[in-house]
């Protein structure tokens, strides 16, 4: 084919120097192939209609030869994927409506939590639910599907606010108002204008260093990590550590143990002898014959690790309280390089920089010139070297943030109550935690790099290292949390399904390390080495359904259910001992003066395979109590009213770190109680203390994953289904508004807001559809 004189490409060509004999035999079609497969990935560009007009003008371009072929030997010819064909209007309008009811599920499920959360918190239930709650619910029901709608439009495109709400209207407006608190003569006079305007420029010239200074300290993960050690180095400096039950019952755990290694003959010394399995009760029916005093209550390895570093600290000093500093300097220096990381792959984009270049297409004149911009061809070509099998096309590529979002979330990480007091918590939670956000911002690039860049042959190569650090970061969430094994299981599926070309990556990164891990603990509780954990420590929403019920209408419960639950359970000791914030007391959790509502030293297996029947026939006599006790458990979760049942900073200030240690309780006793009242007090704030609480973010990110669910954005879905699965678990914990379960979620929320604003810009989002 020969070029045509007299069509707009050569004459495009023309004008940016370029001639048919320059380019020797290549035809239009090869010449315009890149910016063909430029302009098909910007059609869904919702601001401007120029691509349509664009290859319009290629048709053209291509003569009748190729015109009659259509569209579709571009993409056949450039390897591309071909244009998807657009779904009925009937299958579209299905797929919405399925769409904006989970939309409003949500909204609807996060009303009725702040709605009848005033109930809960005066001990009351459903059956005392009024027109203020009703009017508390609508309110936060219309206030969450307001923002939904309002995220999904901006994504599209469309107004938001009324165009009287503008920013350039309300500045005006706030500068016209402010000039009539000035006397005329001032405003009238030509050295305050010249004042005024010398200030402005002063401003737009601060603002641009700022913004550029902002972006140089932050463009590399070593600069972020210094910044977050330099910005946390007060928490373990001055607070030393924090730690609750927890590790007491760890360290307690491994020195009986490690006792009984050294051959002190320690048997289960008769039927009322108090072990450490008896605290957080394990039924007597799991323990193995030889006695063994190790239990996968607080995850073994975790046990292991910090008995460990007791010991060694008590051989050391005399006391545990060394190895507990350690702990929390090794916690804390472990969370600086999990954040910093995370936030150097979504502020940065590091696999730009980094990707190794590969040969790209057929022939190599083709990639000597890319269009400066395939929306504007006006702008010329601009010379391009091969892409790189890591990136995208050139012109759909994601830019690293900016300095606002890079000063909100280093200001998060740098002040927010719940990541400071987190570094230094040994609490299980916090490790899991900065984990997930390691992993999560390893999750996001694969994400981004999952297409491959035009022209671009062979299989699509992640970086070695991070294939490593996603397994690494898989073994660290799979030995601090026991729910991490089916957060792992359902991610594989997931991925496996929504990236296919990449299954072998997501086998060898995440399930292989998986299954190494629960494949060796199953090998520990088999042999008889580690007690497993009891199983009714799952079971939290079912015992404060008995409890309660048995508090509040125990008549009620049948007869048959008694007989089952009596081997089990003593329903007595049930409703004495249930607390609608934690289900806790209703195991029978604590030390010897506890009352004994579980009979864990007598119940056996066959006990337990009862439980089930007895339950449901509770909650089917009890339907209401049973509801009450479901939504007293976990509304605080979506209830942004709701302060927190137990704060971090609880870890702080709590009776084992005030009188069981030795001398950590000596160290700046003053300041670690204001610090631990200052956190308190901010969290009370009416409204702007809700961004030091965890549930804030948990509602925020339910929201945000709603309007991605209206967008049918369903590769990042893929990625943001773990935190569907935490506010799960939320649910299921044994107690209401616990705050270190809402950790992971709260801590990568400004990610997750980021991610919403790229795939929103246009020809950025590469989450459209599902590839094979």
């Amino acid at each position: 084919m020969t070029c045509l004189s007299s069509s707009p490409i050569c004459e495009y060509t023309r004008d940016m120097g370029a001639t048919p004999s320059s380019r020797g035999n290549l035809d239009n079609l090869q010449w315009y192939k890149v910016l063909h497969f430029n302009l098909d990935n910007g059609r869904r560009d919702r601001h401007s209609g120029a691509p349509a007009r664009i290859h319009d003008m290629i048709d053209l371009a291509r003569g009748p030869q190729c015109h009659a072929h259509g569209r579709a030997e571009i993409t056949s010819e450039t390897g591309a994927r071909p244009t998807p064909r657009t779904s009925s209007p009937r299958g579209k309008r299905g797929g919405d409506v399925a769409a904006w009811s989970l939309a409003v599920a949500a909204c609807l499920w996060i009303g009725l939590c702040t709605g009848i959360g005033p109930l809960y918190w005066a001990q009351q239930g459903l059956a005392q639910f009024s027109w203020l709650n009703a009017v508390i619910m609508v309110l936060a029901f219309g206030v969450s599907l307001g923002v939904v709608v309002a995220l999904v439009r901006w994504s599209r495109g469309q107004r938001v606010w009324p165009q009287t709400w503008s920013r350039a209207r309300f500045t005006r407006a706030v500068g016209r108002a402010a000039l009539r608190l000035v006397p005329s003569r001032l405003t009238n006079s030509p050295r305050f204008r010249t004042a005024i305007r010398r200030m402005e420029r002063w401003r737009i010239v601060a603002t641009r260093h700022l913004g550029y200074g902002l972006v140089r300290i932050t463009d590399r993960r070593w600069k972020i990590g210094a910044i977050l050690c330099l910005g946390w180095l007060w928490v373990p400096v001055t607070l030393l550590s924090a730690f609750g039950a927890d590790i007491r019952s760890q360290i307690r755990e491994f020195s009986w143990a490690y006792n009984q290694w050294a051959g002190m003959r320690q048997p289960y010394i008769g039927f009322f002898s108090f072990v450490p399995m008896d605290i957080y009760p394990t039924a007597h029916y799991m323990w193995p014959t030889d006695p063994t005093y190790l239990t996968d209550q607080h995850n073994i390895v975790l046990t292991v690790l910090y008995g460990a570093v007791a010991g060694v600290s008590r051989y050391l000093s005399g006391s545990n309280d060394l190895g507990i500093v350690v702990l929390s300097l090794g916690q804390c220096l472990f969370a600086a390089y999990c954040c910093a990381s995370c936030a150097d792959r979504f502020l940065n984009l590091p696999w730009r920089r980094e990707a190794r270049t590969v040969a790209s297409v057929e022939d190599p004149r083709v990639e000597r010139f890319t269009p400066r911009d395939p929306m504007r061809p006006e702008r010329g070509m601009r010379p391009h070297g091969a892409l790189s099998a890591h990136e995208h096309d050139t012109m759909t590529q994601t830019t690293p943030a900016g300095p606002v979002a890079r000063c909100v979330i280093m200001l998060f990480f740098l002040t927010c109550p719940l990541v400071l007091f987190s570094t230094i918590s040994l609490t299980k939670s916090p490790v899991f935690a900065f984990a997930f956000v390691w992993w999560f911002s390893l999750g996001y690039e694969l994400h981004m790099t999952q297409r491959p860049a035009h022209g671009c042959r062979g299989r699509i190569r992640p970086r070695t290292g991070t294939v490593v650090a996603m397994a690494v970061s898989t073994c660290v969430m799979m030995i601090s949390a026991k729910y991490a094994w089916y957060l792992i299981v359902i991610q594989v599926v997931l991925l496996v399904i929504s990236d296919r070309r990449r299954w072998r990556t997501y086998l060898v990164a995440l399930a292989l390390p998986a299954l190494l891990i629960h494949g060796a603990m199953a090998l520990l509780f088999s042999s008889g080495m580690v007690i497993q954990g009891d199983p009714i420590e799952s079971r939290g929403i079912q015992l404060q359904q008995i409890a309660r019920v048995a508090k509040l209408n125990p008549a009620s419960i049948p007869d048959s259910a008694r007989e089952l639950l009596a081997p089990i359970f003593n329903l007595d000791q049930m409703g004495d001992s249930y607390f609608q914030q934690d289900a806790d007391p209703v195991k029978s959790s604590g030390i010897q003066s506890k009352k004994v509502s579980y009979r864990w030293r007598s119940v056996s297996k066959d006990d337990m395979r009862d439980f089930n029947r007895a339950w449901w026939q509770i909650v089917r006599a009890n339907p209401r109590i049973a509801m009450d006790a479901f939504l007293a458990k976990c509304f605080g979760y979506f209830d942004v009213n709701d302060q927190p049942y137990v704060p971090m900073a609880y870890y702080l200030t709590n009776d084992y770190v005030t009188d069981w240690s030795t001398w950590i309780k000596y160290w700046q006793p003053g300041w670690r109680t204001t610090v631990v009242q200052r956190a308190r007090a901010v969290g009370a704030i009416p409204v702007l203390g809700w961004i030091v609480h965890g549930n804030f973010y948990v509602i925020l990110t339910l929201l945000l994953g709603a309007a991605e669910v209206i967008g049918q954005r369903w590769r990042i879905l893929a990625w943001h289904v773990p935190l569907l699965l935490l506010m799960g678990v939320m649910i299921t914990s044994p107690a209401n508004n616990f705050e270190r379960h809402m950790l992971p979620v709260a801590f990568v929320f400004g990610f997750v807001a980021l991610t919403y604003w790229r795939e929103s810009q246009p020809r950025t989002a590469p989450s459209a559809k599902l590839e094979a």
